[in-house]
């Protein structure tokens, strides 16, 4: 199922979670001027877990290593891959952002992605393949509307073999479907070489959900 809009209004207009689609979009075009470039600009600034791990080595703490952290959240390996992310970072995110305030949702986001993407690297240590993606910070932001919002109305299309089905369903059902389904194809994937199942990092899904679900109680609460 794939949310298209949410029946949920807010006070105030989300201009970080549109800064952050801006950003996603012109690092991407950025990327797509590369040509042969391109796979460089994906390991200098996507997450390798191999590097990551390796610059705790001896306990020296490599700088440049650990800040595709937070860069990988801005690159994405392609047009499906960045539309998705933006879809659901539209749909969610601001309302949201209505309830943090602008400050600490922007902090909120970017936490998310970060444990996010040290789970994936706790889960794949040993991995040289590059991560690229915003779906960790953004699987946070789904974590929160959930806890705030859970009978928001969502409108949801729901492919059947050739036809398209619209249909309005509570978010605790998009957002719960959308989770177990990240945990059932994380499980499965722990059976699969370096890289995961797929090339989708799914235990940064999860880890970012999560982050979501805990980090909004202090946040919320501090408001």
């Amino acid at each position: 199922m794939i949310p298209l809009k949410d029946k949920n209004p807010t006070h105030r207009v989300p201009v970080v979670t549109i800064a952050l689609i801006v950003a996603n979009i012109a690092v991407f075009l950025y990327e797509v001027s590369l040509g042969p470039q391109l796979e460089q600009f994906l390991f200098a600034f996507g997450v390798v877990p191999n590097d990551i791990v390796g610059s705790f080595a001896l306990g020296q703490i490599r700088i440049g290593a650990l800040l595709p952290l937070f860069t990988s959240l801005f690159v994405h390996g392609g047009w499906l891959h960045l539309g998705g992310n933006m879809l659901y970072l539209w749909v969610f995110g601001d309302n949201v952002e209505d309830k943090l305030g602008h400050g600490r949702y922007l902090v909120f986001y970017l936490l998310c992605g970060l444990v996010a993407s040290l789970l994936h690297v706790f889960i794949d240590p040993n991995s040289t393949v590059p991560t690229v993606g915003a779906s960790g910070a953004i699987s946070g932001i789904l974590g929160a509307y959930l806890l705030m919002f859970p009978r928001a109305r969502v409108i949801t299309v729901i492919p059947i073999f050739v036809f398209l089905q619209f249909v309005e369903l509570p978010a605790v059902l998009v957002l719960g479907f959308w989770f177990v389904m990240q945990f059932f194809n994380g499980l499965i994937s722990l059976g699969y070489e370096t890289g995961g199942m797929g090339g989708v990092a799914w235990w940064a899904h999860i880890g970012g959900f999560v982050a979501g679900l805990v980090l909004i109680l202090p946040f919320r609460k501090y408001r």
